[in-house]
This record gives C-alpha cells, structure tokens and sequence, in this order.
C-alpha cells in the first residue's frame, strides 16, 4: 500500500498534469475553438468552481433527487472545493468556461486511480466531441501518472450518460459496483464503471492484499 500511496501523492504535487500534453490544451474541432487547462481547485479562480458548482446543479439536481442518494447541496459544495480536486477546465475565446470534469487521484480497493467526480458541458458545446476528449485526456494522465485506471459513477437512469461511457468509451462495469458486488444489486440507482490503463492491464488479476474499498494517502 505504501508504494501506492507513494503514486498518488506524486501525481498530487504535480504542478500541471497537462504539461506533457500540450497538443491537448486546445479543442479545435466541430466548431468550437476552446482552450483547456489543468488545475487544482486551490489555485483555481473561486468564480470558476462556482460556476462549475452551477452548471453541475443544473445539469444534475433532478438526476439526483430521482436516485436514494438525493441532493445535498452543501455536501457537493464541500466536495467539489475539496482541497484534493482537480479540474479541466474548457475555456472559449473570451476565456470563459464551458465544460470542466472534477477529478482526484485516489485509492479505491487498493489500487491508484484516477477517479472521475464530473464531467460537464454547458448546453451549446454539448455533441460536439469535447465531453469524450475531455475523458481520453484523463486517460492519459491516468497513464502518465500510473494509475490503474480511471473510474467513475453514473447513475443508471442518466441513460446517455450511461451508454456513452459503455459505448463510446468502451468503460467496464466495475468489480466494485453494487450490481457487481452483490451489495445491493438492482436496488441501487448507479454503476461504478471503469477502464484500466496500460499500468492496469499489466496488473490485471493480480490480488492487492491489504486493500480495502475507498480512499487514502490524503
């Protein structure tokens, strides 16, 4: 767990995990011509994290609140200013934001990861391609960083969401997910879904003694 935790807190004290990846700070395709950065929330502008507060809200509350999870406004709050946020940022012409994904390297059973909090998209660069390149540059830095893979949660109702992650993205329905687990099956309103790195596909069926479900090295 040690050498784990030691990839986790590397990639953390990365200054930009985008830096090695510069053809990937800008969106040039389908009409949209956007800028995109890497940043961690503490040095992010607070205007910009409550933007992405808003349009995660708009996008999100009633998806939320048809789930047992519900929407607690002040606990997505706290965690989306987490001091172990990270955020891509898509920025316009005029420097305005327009799509971001909130993301953490974490340990989720004992193995680094790169876990996907959100990925949001205002409603006019929606279907354009930015919300899939936005994930392959998170599978990249999920790469260069060692993770194992990238993981996210998405709630089985939210059916584009669903099928563009299983689809598009050729994601796996995680060993962790309740439906997987047995925890809670079809009572349970999302999935877990994954897709490992090449760091990943290396370690596949290998166990991790030790580990257990949820984070650590904070």
């Amino acid at each position: 767990m040690d050498a784990v935790c030691a990839k986790v807190d590397a990639a953390n004290k990365l200054d930009d995990p985008l830096a090695a990846f510069p053809a990937f700070k800008k969106y040039d395709r389908n009409g949209l011509n956007l800028q995109i950065e890497c940043k961690r929330v503490t040095t992010l502008n607070p205007l910009s994290v409550e933007w992405a507060f808003e349009l995660t809200r708009a996008n999100m509350q009633t998806l939320y609140e048809q789930s047992e999870w519900g929407w607690k406004e002040r606990e997505k709050r706290d965690e989306m200013n987490d001091e172990r946020a990270w955020y891509l940022l898509a920025r316009d012409g005029d420097s305005a934001p327009v799509a971001f994904s909130h993301f953490r390297f974490d340990v989720e059973c004992g193995e680094e990861v790169l876990y996907c909090y959100e990925v949001q998209l205002e409603s006019r660069v929606r279907r354009k391609g930015l919300g899939k390149f936005l994930i392959q540059i998170l599978q990249l830095i999920a790469n260069s960083t060692q993770m194992k893979k990238v993981m996210l949660t998405v709630f089985k109702h939210n059916h584009g969401a669903y099928q563009f992650f299983r689809e598009a993205l050729q994601f796996e329905i995680d060993e962790t997910s309740p439906s997987m687990s047995g925890c809670c099956g079809d009572d349970c309103s999302y999935e877990i879904l994954s897709r490992r790195t090449k760091h990943g596909e290396a370690s596949a069926g290998h166990t991790h003694g030790g580990g257990h479900c949820g984070g650590c090295c904070h």
